[in-house]
Protein backbone atom coordinates (compact mmCIF):
# COMPACT_ATOMS: atom_id res chain seq x y z
CA UNK A 1 0.00 0.00 0.00
CA UNK A 2 1.41 3.31 -1.10
CA UNK A 3 2.55 5.84 2.36
CA UNK A 4 0.07 8.45 3.04
CA UNK A 5 1.55 12.18 2.94
CA UNK A 6 0.69 15.14 4.54
CA UNK A 7 -0.41 18.45 1.58
CA UNK A 8 -0.63 21.97 3.80
CA UNK A 9 -1.45 24.75 2.43
CA UNK A 10 0.07 28.53 3.80
CA UNK A 11 -3.20 30.72 3.79
CA UNK A 12 -1.65 33.90 2.83
CA UNK A 13 -2.33 36.83 0.02
CA UNK A 14 0.94 37.53 -2.05
CA UNK A 15 1.16 40.95 -0.26
CA UNK A 16 1.64 39.27 3.07
CA UNK A 17 4.91 37.41 2.33
CA UNK A 18 8.32 38.13 3.91
CA UNK A 19 9.87 39.05 1.07
CA UNK A 20 7.68 42.28 0.47
CA UNK A 21 7.73 43.55 3.61
CA UNK A 22 9.89 46.20 3.02
CA UNK A 23 8.04 47.18 -0.11
CA UNK A 24 4.37 46.98 1.17
CA UNK A 25 3.20 48.68 4.66
CA UNK A 26 1.15 46.48 6.95
CA UNK A 27 -1.68 49.20 7.32
CA UNK A 28 -1.97 49.04 3.24
CA UNK A 29 -3.23 45.72 3.51
CA UNK A 30 -6.71 46.12 3.69
CA UNK A 31 -6.65 48.47 0.62
CA UNK A 32 -5.07 46.02 -1.92
CA UNK A 33 -6.79 44.25 -4.13
CA UNK A 34 -7.36 40.33 -2.29
CA UNK A 35 -6.61 37.31 -4.66
CA UNK A 36 -7.25 35.11 -1.98
CA UNK A 37 -10.99 34.27 -2.50
CA UNK A 38 -10.17 33.14 -6.22
CA UNK A 39 -7.35 30.63 -5.82
CA UNK A 40 -8.62 29.29 -2.77
CA UNK A 41 -11.64 27.67 -4.32
CA UNK A 42 -8.99 26.72 -6.91
CA UNK A 43 -7.21 24.66 -4.65
CA UNK A 44 -10.31 23.29 -3.25
CA UNK A 45 -11.69 22.49 -6.22
CA UNK A 46 -7.95 20.22 -6.80
CA UNK A 47 -8.34 18.07 -4.12
CA UNK A 48 -11.65 17.37 -4.29
CA UNK A 49 -11.59 15.96 -8.02
CA UNK A 50 -8.41 14.17 -7.03
CA UNK A 51 -9.66 12.68 -3.41
CA UNK A 52 -7.24 14.56 -1.34
CA UNK A 53 -7.34 16.38 1.69
CA UNK A 54 -5.36 19.03 3.27
CA UNK A 55 -4.30 20.93 6.70
CA UNK A 56 -4.81 24.80 5.89
CA UNK A 57 -2.24 26.77 7.88
CA UNK A 58 -4.71 29.98 7.73
CA UNK A 59 -3.89 33.51 8.98
CA UNK A 60 -6.26 35.29 11.17
CA UNK A 61 -5.82 38.67 9.41
CA UNK A 62 -7.19 36.15 6.28
CA UNK A 63 -9.69 34.12 8.27
CA UNK A 64 -11.51 37.16 10.47
CA UNK A 65 -12.27 38.90 6.90
CA UNK A 66 -13.54 35.68 4.77
CA UNK A 67 -15.40 33.58 7.37
CA UNK A 68 -16.76 32.04 4.59
CA UNK A 69 -13.03 30.31 3.83
CA UNK A 70 -12.83 28.41 6.93
CA UNK A 71 -16.56 27.48 6.54
CA UNK A 72 -15.26 25.89 3.07
CA UNK A 73 -11.75 24.37 4.94
CA UNK A 74 -14.05 22.51 7.18
CA UNK A 75 -16.76 21.46 5.00
CA UNK A 76 -14.38 20.07 2.54
CA UNK A 77 -12.80 17.57 5.23
CA UNK A 78 -9.79 19.65 5.92
CA UNK A 79 -7.74 20.43 8.82
CA UNK A 80 -7.84 23.87 9.90
CA UNK A 81 -4.50 24.77 11.83
CA UNK A 82 -2.99 28.40 12.85
CA UNK A 83 -0.62 30.43 10.91
CA UNK A 84 -0.47 33.27 13.46
CA UNK A 85 -2.54 36.40 12.96
CA UNK A 86 -0.69 38.72 10.41
CA UNK A 87 2.29 37.24 9.83
CA UNK A 88 4.70 38.68 11.81
CA UNK A 89 8.03 35.97 11.98
CA UNK A 90 8.11 34.12 15.22
CA UNK A 91 12.26 35.20 15.11
CA UNK A 92 11.30 38.88 15.21
CA UNK A 93 8.63 38.64 17.98
CA UNK A 94 9.37 38.72 22.07
CA UNK A 95 7.79 35.88 24.02
CA UNK A 96 5.19 38.05 25.14
CA UNK A 97 4.29 39.59 21.46
CA UNK A 98 4.37 35.71 20.63
CA UNK A 99 2.45 34.46 22.98
CA UNK A 100 -0.40 36.67 22.16
CA UNK A 101 -0.32 36.32 18.28
CA UNK A 102 -0.50 32.77 18.70
CA UNK A 103 -3.45 33.09 21.60
CA UNK A 104 -5.67 35.42 19.41
CA UNK A 105 -5.06 33.25 16.23
CA UNK A 106 -6.15 30.35 18.07
CA UNK A 107 -9.07 31.73 19.76
CA UNK A 108 -10.36 33.66 16.36
CA UNK A 109 -9.94 30.02 14.19
CA UNK A 110 -11.84 28.11 16.57
CA UNK A 111 -14.69 30.78 17.13
CA UNK A 112 -15.36 31.14 13.29
CA UNK A 113 -14.39 27.23 12.83
CA UNK A 114 -15.89 25.13 16.07
CA UNK A 115 -13.07 22.84 16.60
CA UNK A 116 -10.24 22.98 18.33
CA UNK A 117 -7.12 24.12 16.63
CA UNK A 118 -3.86 21.55 16.96
CA UNK A 119 -1.51 22.82 14.85
CA UNK A 120 0.89 25.85 13.99
CA UNK A 121 3.48 26.87 10.95
CA UNK A 122 5.45 30.10 11.94
CA UNK A 123 5.72 32.43 9.14
CA UNK A 124 8.58 32.02 6.87
CA UNK A 125 9.33 28.75 9.40
CA UNK A 126 10.68 30.83 11.56
CA UNK A 127 11.58 28.82 14.55
CA UNK A 128 14.98 27.96 15.09
CA UNK A 129 17.59 27.59 17.18
CA UNK A 130 17.70 31.10 18.96
CA UNK A 131 14.09 30.74 19.78
CA UNK A 132 13.23 27.10 20.66
CA UNK A 133 11.37 29.21 23.17
CA UNK A 134 8.24 29.42 20.85
CA UNK A 135 7.94 25.68 21.06
CA UNK A 136 7.36 26.18 24.59
CA UNK A 137 4.87 28.49 24.56
CA UNK A 138 2.69 26.98 21.64
CA UNK A 139 2.46 23.68 24.37
CA UNK A 140 1.52 25.92 26.72
CA UNK A 141 -1.24 27.58 24.61
CA UNK A 142 -2.52 24.41 23.78
CA UNK A 143 -1.13 23.56 20.31
CA UNK A 144 -0.02 19.25 19.52
CA UNK A 145 1.73 19.81 17.14
CA UNK A 146 4.40 22.75 14.88
CA UNK A 147 5.72 22.77 11.28
CA UNK A 148 7.70 25.67 11.90
CA UNK A 149 11.65 24.13 11.48
CA UNK A 150 13.10 23.61 7.84
CA UNK A 151 16.34 21.84 8.62
CA UNK A 152 18.22 23.39 5.37
CA UNK A 153 20.47 26.00 5.20
CA UNK A 154 18.76 29.40 3.84
CA UNK A 155 19.17 33.02 4.12
CA UNK A 156 16.28 33.48 5.83
CA UNK A 157 15.53 30.86 7.81
CA UNK A 158 16.73 26.99 8.57
CA UNK A 159 17.97 24.82 11.13
CA UNK A 160 20.07 22.18 8.68
CA UNK A 161 21.36 20.11 11.98
CA UNK A 162 17.82 19.63 13.33
CA UNK A 163 16.34 16.10 12.67
CA UNK A 164 14.50 15.49 9.18
CA UNK A 165 11.58 13.97 10.59
CA UNK A 166 9.02 14.13 13.12
CA UNK A 167 10.67 14.50 16.72
CA UNK A 168 10.23 16.52 20.25
CA UNK A 169 12.58 19.24 20.40
CA UNK A 170 11.41 19.75 24.21
CA UNK A 171 11.07 16.28 25.24
CA UNK A 172 8.32 13.80 24.93
CA UNK A 173 6.00 15.63 27.06
CA UNK A 174 6.27 18.75 24.53
CA UNK A 175 4.88 20.21 21.22
CA UNK A 176 5.65 17.35 18.61
CA UNK A 177 7.31 19.21 15.56
CA UNK A 178 6.63 17.72 11.85
CA UNK A 179 9.53 19.86 9.62
CA UNK A 180 9.08 20.52 5.50
CA UNK A 181 10.43 17.65 3.96
CA UNK A 182 13.76 17.58 3.36
CA UNK A 183 16.19 14.77 1.01
CA UNK A 184 20.04 13.93 2.14
CA UNK A 185 22.09 13.42 -0.49
CA UNK A 186 25.50 13.50 -0.42
CA UNK A 187 25.48 14.67 3.20
CA UNK A 188 23.47 18.18 2.79
CA UNK A 189 19.39 18.16 3.65
CA UNK A 190 17.43 19.38 -0.38
CA UNK A 191 14.44 20.38 0.06
CA UNK A 192 12.10 18.79 -1.51
CA UNK A 193 8.48 20.10 0.42
CA UNK A 194 7.17 22.24 -1.90
CA UNK A 195 7.18 26.42 -2.20
CA UNK A 196 9.69 27.91 -4.67
CA UNK A 197 11.74 25.03 -4.77
CA UNK A 198 8.72 22.78 -6.13
CA UNK A 199 8.32 25.42 -8.81
CA UNK A 200 11.55 25.87 -9.79
CA UNK A 201 12.49 22.18 -9.76
CA UNK A 202 11.52 20.01 -12.96
CA UNK A 203 8.47 18.07 -11.42
CA UNK A 204 10.38 14.23 -12.19
CA UNK A 205 12.72 15.70 -9.40
CA UNK A 206 10.77 16.46 -7.25
CA UNK A 207 8.94 13.27 -7.69
CA UNK A 208 11.85 11.25 -7.28
CA UNK A 209 12.82 13.29 -4.35
CA UNK A 210 9.43 12.24 -2.51
CA UNK A 211 9.44 8.99 -3.93
CA UNK A 212 12.60 7.98 -2.21
CA UNK A 213 11.48 9.42 0.90
CA UNK A 214 8.64 7.31 0.86
CA UNK A 215 9.98 4.44 -0.71
CA UNK A 216 13.64 3.93 0.80
CA UNK A 217 13.22 5.86 4.11
CA UNK A 218 9.58 4.61 4.80
CA UNK A 219 8.81 7.97 5.81
CA UNK A 220 5.65 10.37 4.96
CA UNK A 221 6.71 13.52 3.46
CA UNK A 222 5.05 16.90 4.25
CA UNK A 223 4.94 19.37 1.52
CA UNK A 224 3.50 22.67 1.32
CA UNK A 225 2.29 25.68 -0.96
CA UNK A 226 0.47 29.10 -0.98
CA UNK A 227 -2.21 30.04 -2.87
CA UNK A 228 -0.64 32.82 -4.42
CA UNK A 229 2.05 30.24 -5.84
CA UNK A 230 -1.27 29.36 -8.30
CA UNK A 231 -1.87 32.28 -9.79
CA UNK A 232 0.72 34.11 -12.44
CA UNK A 233 -1.86 37.53 -12.69
CA UNK A 234 -1.16 38.25 -9.28
CA UNK A 235 -0.41 42.31 -8.99
CA UNK A 236 3.17 42.93 -8.77
CA UNK A 237 4.61 45.53 -6.47
CA UNK A 238 6.96 48.06 -7.54
CA UNK A 239 10.32 48.49 -6.53
CA UNK A 240 11.03 44.56 -5.19
CA UNK A 241 14.45 43.58 -5.64
CA UNK A 242 15.95 41.17 -8.22
CA UNK A 243 16.01 38.52 -5.92
CA UNK A 244 12.62 38.76 -3.89
CA UNK A 245 11.37 39.20 -7.86
CA UNK A 246 12.57 35.95 -9.04
CA UNK A 247 11.61 33.86 -6.18
CA UNK A 248 8.09 35.06 -5.39
CA UNK A 249 7.71 34.74 -9.53
CA UNK A 250 9.59 31.96 -10.67
CA UNK A 251 7.26 29.42 -12.97
CA UNK A 252 4.00 30.56 -11.57
CA UNK A 253 2.03 29.96 -14.52
CA UNK A 254 2.98 25.96 -14.51
CA UNK A 255 2.42 25.60 -10.65
CA UNK A 256 -1.43 24.76 -10.90
CA UNK A 257 -0.48 21.91 -13.30
CA UNK A 258 2.31 20.71 -11.18
CA UNK A 259 0.16 20.40 -7.87
CA UNK A 260 -2.83 18.59 -10.07
CA UNK A 261 0.23 15.71 -11.14
CA UNK A 262 1.95 16.08 -7.63
CA UNK A 263 -1.97 15.23 -6.34
CA UNK A 264 -2.43 12.21 -8.88
CA UNK A 265 1.26 10.86 -8.50
CA UNK A 266 0.83 10.43 -4.42
CA UNK A 267 -1.89 9.66 -1.77
CA UNK A 268 -2.41 12.88 0.46
CA UNK A 269 -4.33 14.07 3.67
CA UNK A 270 -4.36 16.25 6.76
CA UNK A 271 -1.21 16.81 9.04
CA UNK A 272 -3.50 15.20 12.01
CA UNK A 273 -4.16 11.83 10.40
CA UNK A 274 -1.18 11.30 8.76
CA UNK A 275 1.82 12.10 11.45
CA UNK A 276 -0.76 12.17 14.64
CA UNK A 277 -2.66 9.23 14.89
CA UNK A 278 0.60 7.46 16.70
CA UNK A 279 2.10 10.12 18.35
CA UNK A 280 1.14 10.47 21.97
CA UNK A 281 1.11 14.36 22.15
Amino acid sequence: MARLNAMTIDVEDYFQVSAFAPYIRREDWPHLPCRIERNMETILSLLDQHGAHATFFTLGWIAERYPDLVRSILAGGHELASHGYDHYRANEQSPQEFRADIRHSKQLLEDLGGQRIRGYRAPSFSIGARNLWALDILHEEGYDYSSSIYPIQHDHYGMPDCPRFRFHPRGHTGILEIPPTTAKLGGRHLPAAGGGYFRLMPYPLSRWLLQRINRVEGESCMFYFHPWEIDPHQPRPAGVNLKSRFRHYVNLARMKGKISTLLRDFHWDRVDRVFLQDDAS
